[in-house]
């Protein structure tokens, strides 16, 4: 990686790299190591890990932030902030694509336009800068460029998350979510209902409750999560 590439990066960050191999390998995608030999890594190792690092480090934020929300909520809110859109809209605003090396076959498919690549890299950074400068490296990123982040605060998803997937499955499926009871547990005056939600017969979030409504809820949140979902994709 050219020295001024890296001081870009390093600049839009506001984080210095130890080893700026660290760097490297989180903008190496799989297919560029395939194509070359003596590459060590690619970035798919550091996405796993900085996908961690990012649930920590937003999950300490919404904590701080919003002191009175119960844990649903700051579920709900830190969902919000490391999800894929987020991830790309960074990405995409420090121009990462530009800095991908890719193997022939996805340069030509388009790879650095790619929001998969370009949320993978986002999250395989925070990866190598754990291992560069450890959490506070990385708390040290998101504070520079997540806690900027507009989220919705309404309680719309945590109190009615039913309605809102039927109007988010109605508008991207044409169909509406189905809701199965697969467990009950305890007795009957303690049971407690399994509930699992379903898209065009795809399994997505399962919840748990001591009434069907209560489980069919927390399913419906659950798969609002798994869906990356966002208010503003209801405008």
């Amino acid at each position: 990686m050219k020295k001024i590439i890296r001081k870009k990066i390093e600049k839009q960050l506001g984080y210095r790299f130890r080893k700026r191999k660290r760097l490297e390998a989180a903008l190496t995608h799989p297919s560029y190591r395939h194509e070359n030999e003596g590459i060590a890594e690619d970035n798919q190792r550091l996405e796993f890990l900085g996908d961690a690092a990012l649930g920590l480090a937003a999950a300490a934020d919404v904590y701080t932030r919003y002191g009175d929300e119960p844990e649903g909520r700051l579920t709900d809110l830190r969902s919000q902030l490391t999800n894929r859109t987020i991830l790309a809209r960074i990405g995409e605003a420090m121009g990462l694509g530009d800095y991908l090396l890719l193997g022939k076959g996805e340069e030509r498919s388009g790879g650095r336009t790619r929001a998969s690549n370009i949320t993978d890299a986002v999250e395989a950074i925070l990866g190598a800068a754990y291992l560069d400068g450890g959490q506070k490296a990385v708390e040290k990123i998101y504070r520079r460029l997540w806690t900027s982040q507009q989220i919705d605060t309404s309680a719309e998803t945590e109190s009615n998350p039913k309605g809102v997937l039927q109007v988010y499955a109605q508008k991207h499926w044409k169909v509406s979510p189905q809701y199965s009871v697969i467990e009950e547990h305890g007795p009957a005056h303690e049971r407690e209902y399994v509930c699992v939600a379903r898209i065009k017969d795809q399994t997505y979030g399962t919840g748990r409750g001591s009434n069907k409504r209560t489980a069919e809820a927390e399913a419906a949140r659950n798969t609002l999560r798994m869906l990356d979902y966002e208010e503003s994709s209801q405008s």
